[in-house]
Formats: structure tokens, C-alpha cells, sequence
């Protein structure tokens, strides 16, 4: 497929000038910030421990999921730990440094704490670099060879935006050619920094569109685009912190999310229906953090009620990954492999916490014993 098939929306000789219902877009905008006031209530009750707790979990989704969309799956303890350690928030033993992981939490971060500065052309080649930290200025991402640190040149040909895997790829649009790149971001950029009169929650949503549009690197250009999203979504927050995520709630509708997309490419400059599911999926995202913060709270409640039971480091590393969400079967041969000792030392730490009722034997039957939480009381 090429630009000959289609007219997309860069190449209608209005562009571009976003047209959107306002009135249709008013109620979901209202329903965005009802939530959001809800869940900024609720942390607001919590303390600033837990709203660290509550921050770093949302942001440790946040750089996960935006690098799954892009089919990169990145070590969640690597990027937790990365992550505690820019907000200097206690979470115990650190996992070792990951190089390509602190990129993309440095792109992140920076979008985010950083929401008040200017978005300039330097600014995000800076991201882009931290996002190839291993390949600057030239070099491969896959297999494939890439700019970084500076706009596609179009070399092999016309970028288009692609999903799936090798084989079964789906083309869903292509970009503006290289040559229009220079005079496309300034105008872009000039937009994101100057206060363009778009309710708060709209520009960001146009904005994701716009970048995405534009695609201007020759790779991150969906991260980036979600950075500069996050980095609206705070300056309309009017904070730094992030206690949602986005990316995470992008990824979970990752198909509807190239299928709007597409259509939207392939459409007019009137982006009403972008931006309605931009919001409605804003929406689940906001709503999604309450069971985040949910999760918080069940966690710092069960460290309270065993405060003064002694606990080995292995036994404190097995029941903080119960907390966080452990998949599958929590055995005796899972824990001696987590926790890097015998199957003996294994059962004891396990008996131990079975003794103080910290653990219970699951009830679900099985070859294996296998044990799960024994849940706190309700507060």
C-alpha cells in the first residue's frame, strides 16, 4: 500500500486544522474530570508514603506498557527499581541497573515532573536517544538500521505505521514524507507550547493524534507520542505526579486503539471520534487506579498488621511479590527459586509464615501445596 491509495488526513489542503464537536465531547470531558476529582480525593487521605507507593506503581505501568504496545517487554523489577530510585522512594532491595530500562524511564519522568518546560525540538531527541541509549547516533533497533537523534530521512522508502508481528504485519497508514518534517514539527511544537485555547483534556488528546501523525523518527515515535500526551495530561492536572496510566490502559485495548487509528488517518480533519475514545479510554485509566490505589492500601494494611513479626529478607521478598500480584501458584520449588536458596530453607520460611498467619495453604487443589496470602481484615 502507498499514499496513492488513500488521502490521508496530512494531505488535505486544510491541514492542519482540527475540527471537533465540542458539545458531543463536553459530557465525556465532564465524566474524565469527575473521576479524576475522585481519585485525587481519595490520595489526598492517604499520606505521602502512599501516594509515593500509589505514584510508582502507576509509573511502573506506565513505562512497561508503553514499550509492550511497541512489542518490547521490559523487566517490571528493573523498571520499578529504576524508577524508586529517580523519586527516592524506599522500596527495599534495588534490582541492578538496566541501561536501556532507565531511558525509557528517563523519557518518561521528564515528561511528567517536567510537564511546565517548553517541548522543543532538542528536548525530544533527547528522549529519543534515551530510548536507543545502546545505538547513538546510528545503529539498529531489531534488525532494523535507525536514525537517532534526529528526524527519519526516509532512505528506504516511506514510513508507514505498521502492527503485528513479521509476517502478518497490518499496514494502518503512512507519514508525511521526510522533506516536510522540519517546517511539520516546528508548527506541532509551536502548538503544544503556546496556550491554544483547547480545553486541557482535548489538546492532549490532539496531540497524541498529531505526533503520531507525523511519525517523524524512524522508531519510539508511539512512545514519544504518549510522553507528550502524559506530558499535557499533567499540565491539566496541574501536577507532576501521575497516579494513572495511560499507556497501560492503551495496551489492554491496543486493537480498538490502531483501529481508531486508522480510521482517523484515513478520515477527515473533524476528529470527534478520536477524540471520544481518547476520553472514554482516559476514563477506564483514571477508573483502573482506583483498584491501584485499592491495592496500595490492602498492601500497606497487611505491613501494619505484621509490624512486629521478625522477617528474613527472602521472606519480605516472597510476600511483596504476593502483594504486587503474583502469577500462578505460589510452591515450595517457586519460592527456593525466587528466593535463590534450598527447597528445606524454602519450607521453613514458608512454615514460619503459615505459623504467624501470614500465609494460608490455597484451597485449589494440585500435584503441589502451593500458598497465597491470608488476607488482612477489612479496614
Amino acid at each position: 500500500m502507498n499514499s496513492g491509495d488513500y488521502t490521508y488526513i496530512w494531505q488535505a489542503d486544510d491541514w492542519p486544522k482540527w475540527r471537533y464537536d465540542l458539545a458531543a465531547l463536553a459530557g465525556p470531558m465532564a465524566e474524565v474530570s469527575r473521576a479524576q476529582g475522585l481519585l485525587l480525593g481519595r490520595l489526598a487521605d492517604v499520606g505521602m508514603a502512599l501516594r509515593d507507593q500509589a505514584s510508582l506503581s502507576a509509573l511502573t505501568s506506565d513505562v512497561v506498557k508503553t514499550s509492550e504496545i511497541e512489542g518490547e517487554q521490559l523487566n517490571v523489577e528493573s523498571v520499578r527499581s529504576s524508577i524508586a530510585r529517580r523519586l527516592g522512594v524506599d522500596i527495599g532491595a534495588l534490582a541492578p541497573v538496566d541501561r536501556h530500562v532507565d531511558g525509557v524511564v528517563e523519557m518518561v519522568l521528564d515528561a511528567t515532573a517536567n510537564c511546565a518546560a517548553p517541548v522543543t525540538h532538542e528536548r525530544l531527541f533527547g528522549w529519543h536517544a534515551a530510548l536507543f541509549p545502546t545505538v547513538f547516533p546510528t545503529g539498529y533497533s531489531g534488525l532494523s538500521k535507525i536514525k537517532v537523534g534526529g528526524w527519519r530521512d526516509d532512505a528506504h522508502g516511506p514510513m508507514q505505521v505498521v502492527s503485528s508481528s513479521i509476517g502478518s504485519q497490518r499496514v494502518h497508514f503512512e507519514a508525511p514524507p521526510a522533506d516536510r518534517l522540519e517546517a511539520e514539527t516546528h508548527r506541532f511544537l509551536e502548538w503544544v507550547n503556546a496556550a491554544s485555547g483547547e480545553p486541557p483534556l482535548i489538546k492532549a488528546g490532539l496531540a497524541h493524534l498529531w505526533f503520531v501523525t507525523l511519525h517523524p523518527f524512524d522508531d519510539g515515535n508511539g512512545r514519544i507520542a504518549r510522553a507528550i500526551g502524559d506530558l499535557l495530561l499533567a499540565r491539566a492536572d496541574g501536577s507532576p505526579q501521575r497516579f494513572y496510566s495511560l499507556s497501560a490502559q492503551i495496551q489492554r485495548e491496543r486493537n480498538a486503539y490502531y483501529d481508531i487509528l486508522e480510521r482517523t488517518q484515513k478520515g477527515t480533519l473533524d476528529v470527534t471520534a478520536w477524540l471520544a475514545w481518547f476520553l472514554e479510554v482516559l476514563h477506564r485509566a483514571v477508573d483502573q487506579a482506583q483498584h491501584t490505589l485499592d491495592a496500595v492500601l490492602a498492601k500497606a494494611r497487611f505491613w501494619q498488621r505484621f509490624a512486629g513479626m521478625p522477617m528474613n529478607e527472602r521472606q519480605v521478598k516472597l510476600l511483596n511479590r504476593l502483594l504486587d500480584g503474583f502469577e500462578g501458584k505460589l510452591t515450595t520449588s517457586k519460592w527456593a527459586a525466587i528466593a535463590k536458596c534450598s527447597p528445606d530453607t524454602a519450607l521453613r520460611d514458608i512454615n514460619e509464615l503459615l505459623a504467624h498467619g501470614a500465609l494460608r495453604k490455597s484451597a485449589a487443589g494440585g500435584r503441589s501445596t502451593s500458598y497465597e496470602l491470608n488476607d488482612p481484615p477489612s479496614a
